[in-house]
């Protein structure tokens, strides 16, 4: 059993800050890549950010510049540091990662997702 949990999500005015952060929990072995997507209403759910065991990033166009994202391996934790954030940021943002687990499979976990609201 996998547990993401997503937490720093709130409500910020346009151009502020917020740092999300996902920790993983449970029978982990090893995570292998890591992102996170978001889901504004009667939108579909979009890759945010991605991030290797290695470390190698990679950035919807949408938020180059403005984001980060990063990780702790040792801590399995994941991290979104997002900048000068603008209305049509604000969505559900979730944690997914690809894990293996003690007894050697690998799947895809989802946490529940933290809200951010970006305000005009």
């Amino acid at each position: 059993q996998v547990h993401l949990v997503e937490s720093g999500g709130g409500l910020v005015q346009a151009g502020g800050s917020l740092r999300l952060s996902c920790a993983a929990s449970g029978s982990i072995l090893r995570i292998n890549n890591a992102g996170w997507y978001r889901q504004a209403p009667g939108k579909q759910r979009e890759l945010v950010a991605g991030i290797t065991i290695g470390g190698i990033t990679n950035y919807a166009d949408f938020v180059k510049d403005r984001f980060t994202i990063s990780r702790n391996v040792a801590e399995n934790t994941v991290h979104l540091q997002m900048a000068s954030l603008k209305p049509e940021d604000t969505a559900i943002y979730y944690c997914k990662a690809y894990v293996a687990t003690f007894d050697g499979r690998w799947n895809d976990y989802w946490g529940r997702g933290t809200q951010v609201t970006v305000s005009s």
